[in-house]
């Protein structure tokens, strides 16, 4: 977009937004003369979108519909809560009006380009199939936009709306499956800014010089996304090798204005079509919105990491297994400073033999680690990818970024505790009980036909190939080395996540978030064991110690 637009759009917004502020004294005249009760500007807004241009939210919101409401000391009649929700509504436009700022005229201007390019693509793409089938003597159907499309259009649009394709992509219990499936190649690699604003962000939010703190800062970035690069450095008094995790610079206001507006527009929507409050559209949009806002927030992950630290000291786990050391004095809001690990991805058979004598005792320590944190930990790691899960040198397994993690509530634990018991001993009858228990449905579920629908899921799990790769290398006339590494397909993975969660929403059931992420993980550790140990029976084997909700001692 040009500088020309950019000025031209942060003007107008910049017109717009003192117009909206009016004297506090006049707020509450307005308010007193219409008759209005407080509970009228009671919104869902995050604290600080609340704090700013409270005042000139609600005089709008008041002035818009006074003439026609007023305030009832009878019962509410179905006008009046009708008018009460558009009252509560233009405050938190208002409000959202204020506190975006002349961002969110620049951001506008952004999304219709963006929205524009994809649109000219797929006219394009529809140009040439209609003058293909023109050429060929045969009928044309218009094929119109859909997952694909929107997810190119998320990836123009940066870092939010790449977050929130990630979001969809971990959620199949909230979104339909083939847009959870596109959303799976969503891309979150961006180019990397340059060094000199990375030392930029670094030393203002520290407050020191560079050289104060780092002996060295590698310039090539180990890894560039959408909101943060990452670079490799060595701290100066300890020579300690460090990774240093960077926010982007005005990624944190586009994520709010974005996200406001998401939110916005899913309040008018639900008001415009009550119907969709059965959905908790709004429930769930305010539930993105605020995993999104701690994301840029390392002091978040820090907490994380540190939480995840601590429950391995409590369970006396140190010994199987660690976190990075966050280094407190070098990390804030924007900069996170921790521990580099060195080690082998736990997809890597052929490295990890190098490190330990017996990857399925490694695999086993893993295992436990993690089952342990889901009800001893404040929150357990959400990602376990091979390149989240390290084999380090020292044989202990490194659990890496923290950035997406999840909790469970203790009731939703018992029934997934049944759940895996019942996926060890194939009692199918048992699995679909307790996945029952752990939806929300109105409905009466048969039971016995649940559970053959699910016997067929987890028998096609059983049957899928492992997916192993051998490779042989070697010098002429020298040794051959034998190497095997796991073909990840976590499409795959993913596959057999929506598989059950539409055989269940086939019976009327809708899950919590917080399972699917749970259930996902597992299917990582399925992979993973296919490749470190072929015969081992993670439900059976008295060697894997399920977290227990009667039971908080895992390791002896």
């Amino acid at each position: 977009m040009s500088v020309t637009m950019m000025s031209s759009a942060s003007a107008a917004a910049s017109r717009l937004v003192p117009a909206l502020r009016v004297p506090e004294e006049l707020c509450s005249s307005w308010i007193r003369g219409a008759g209005w009760t407080s509970a009228s500007y009671r919104g869902r807004l995050d604290r600080e979108v609340v704090q700013r241009g409270q005042c000139s939210s609600q005089s709008l919101a008041v002035r818009a519909v006074s003439t026609t409401t007023k305030t009832s000391s009878g019962p509410a009649t179905d006008q009046s809560e009708r008018l009460a929700k558009l009252n509560e509504l233009l405050v938190e436009v208002a409000k959202t009006a204020a506190n975006t700022g002349p961002r969110g005229a620049v951001r506008l201007a952004q999304g219709l380009e963006a929205v524009a390019t994809v649109g000219a693509e797929w006219l394009l793409q529809q140009t040439q199939g209609a003058q293909i089938a023109v050429n060929a003597r045969s009928p044309f159907a218009l094929d119109p936009p859909g997952p694909k499309q929107l997810r190119k259009l998320f990836e123009k649009l940066g870092a939010t709306y790449i977050k929130l394709g990630q979001f969809i992509a971990s959620a199949p219990t909230l979104f339909p499956a083939e847009y959870v499936k596109e959303f799976q190649s969503c891309l979150d690699k961006t180019p990397p800014i340059s060094f000199n604003q990375i030392k930029a962000i670094i030393r203002q939010d520290l407050g020191r010089s560079l050289e104060d703190v780092y002996e060295y800062i590698d310039p090539e970035p180990l890894a560039s996304a959408s909101i943060a690069q990452v670079h490799a450095a060595r701290l100066k008094e300890s020579q300690k090798d460090v990774v240093i995790k960077v926010l982007k610079p005005d990624v944190e206001d586009t994520l709010t204005v974005d996200l406001n507006f998401i939110y916005i527009t899913a309040k008018v929507l639900e008001f415009l079509n009550p119907q969709l409050s059965r959905t908790s559209l709004v429930a769930i949009v305010g539930d993105i919105r605020a995993s999104m806002l701690e994301e840029v927030d390392f002091r978040k992950e820090a907490m994380n990491i540190e939480a995840f630290r601590n429950y391995l000291e409590a369970t006396g786990s140190t010994r199987l297994a660690t976190a990075p050391y966050v280094y407190r004095h070098c990390s804030s809001r924007r900069v996170l400073t921790m521990e580099r690990f060195f080690g082998a991805p736990l997809s890597d058979l052929d490295s990890i033999r190098s490190i330990v004598p017996n990857p399925e005792a490694t695999l086993i320590n893993a295992l436990n680690v993690w089952f342990g944190s889901l009800i001893a930990c404040e929150t357990f790691h959400a990602d376990v990818h091979a390149g989240n899960l390290l084999v380090l040198k020292d044989g202990r397994i490194g659990f890496i970024d923290f950035g997406i993690v999840g909790r469970i509530s203790p009731a939703t634990w018992v029934a997934m505790e049944t759940f895996l018991n019942s996926i060890g001993s194939n009692q199918y009858p048992a699995m679909a009980k307790a996945l029952v228990t752990m939806g929300a449905t109105a409905e009466i579920i048969d039971i016995d036909s649940f559970a053959k629908d699910l016997e067929k899921i987890f028998t096609a799990v059983g049957d899928l190939d492992s997916d192993v790769l051998i490779t042989a290398a070697g010098s002429p006339g020298g040794p051959a080395t034998v190497a095997a590494s796991m073909a990840f397909d976590e499409q795959q993975v993913n596959a057999l996540l929506l598989e059950v969660i539409r055989v269940s929403e086939s019976y009327g059931l809708r899950f919590p978030r917080e399972f699917g992420l749970l259930l996902k993980q597992l299917l990582y550790f399925d992979r993973y064991t296919r490749l470190l140990a072929p015969g081992l029976n993670v439900f059976e084997d008295d060697r894997v110690q399920i977290a227990s909700s009667r039971d908080t001692t895992y390791f002896t």
